[in-house]
């Protein structure tokens, strides 16, 4: 099989990645291994996929999980329904089943005659058996059609990133393999260095008074819902749209709605919270 060699992923200019992140994608494509991402929501998990693409060159194929995915629906879905109504009211040749399969992200990026970014984006959506039915593609990448006895073997391994929000666990044979990684929720200084992306002609002391408050809501005791990269990003947009003051943001920190999502969170921030959560960040975001 080809694509054994690839070039290094390093980053994009819209993404900013942490070294052991870019250090990760590196050894999962090395070893032809898929990428297991999990993080919380706002850490650019999703939009590594994105990033690893752009900077590589490649197409992006994205299949996204559902509670009613199943693993074979990746491959291809056969079109029984199209071939019946072919049949009856149509002057299609239907005795051809193969005009009728068409391949799912999966098929696609293994059928492809260069090597593609696949994302399987939320995994753990699915049900418990979703995994382990993919463990056969995911090894040999092949796949045959059942209807047709066609075999399908990839002559490009796709680099497979798999995200997850840890809603259910996933088996341990379809762990061992992945390369693992947990994007860790970004530090302050590389959060600057996000906002920057995305607010590049934000003043100083705007984005310190910003950050302030935003690492005082993720902290306080009792925050159901703590916000995210991307609400920051928001809330920051919003503040610079209204032409809002540091100095107001200091004191009565407007637009709240954009950071707190959750009624009971409102009342948190109201009381001030009982005291810091004190928890360790660090990782990387777009």
């Amino acid at each position: 099989m080809e694509g054994s060699s690839f070039e290094r992923f390093s980053g994009t200019s819209t993404y900013i990645s942490s070294p052991e992140l870019r250090h990760s994608v590196n050894v999962a494509a090395a070893i032809q291994r898929p990428l297991l991402i999990k993080g919380e929501p706002g850490t650019g998990k999703t939009l590594l996929a994105h990033a690893v693409a752009e900077d590589l060159g490649m197409q992006l194929i994205t299949w996204n999980v559902k509670s009613t995915s199943k693993a074979i629906d990746g491959l291809y879905v056969y079109d029984t329904v199209q071939r019946l109504q072919d049949s009856r009211f149509g002057d299609k040749d239907v005795s051809d089943i193969r005009q009728y399969i068409k391949l799912g992200p999966l098929g696609r990026a293994l059928t492809s005659s260069e090597t593609k970014v696949l994302l399987i984006d939320e995994i753990d959506k699915a049900d418990l058996e979703f995994p382990n039915d993919l463990l056969h593609e995911l090894d040999v990448m092949e796949f045959t059609v059942a209807e047709t006895g066609d075999v399908h073997k990839a002559k490009h391994r796709p680099i497979v990133i798999i995200t997850s929000n840890a809603e259910k666990e996933l088996p341990d044979a379809f762990l061992r393999r992945c390369i693992f990684h947990y994007i860790q929720f970004p530090e302050r200084d590389l959060m600057a260095q996000i906002v920057k992306v995305h607010h590049p002609d934000i003043g100083k002391k705007l984005l310190k008074q910003c950050l302030d408050k935003f690492y005082w809501l993720r902290d306080l005791n009792g925050i159901r819902k703590r916000p995210s990269t991307s609400e920051l990003i928001d809330w920051i947009g919003a503040l610079i749209s209204a032409g809002i003051s540091p100095d107001t943001v200091a004191k009565e920190m407007p637009f709240l709605g954009a950071l707190v999502k959750k009624p009971e969170d409102l009342e948190v921030v109201a009381s001030g919270g009982a005291s810091r959560s004190g928890r360790s960040r660090g990782g990387m975001w777009r």
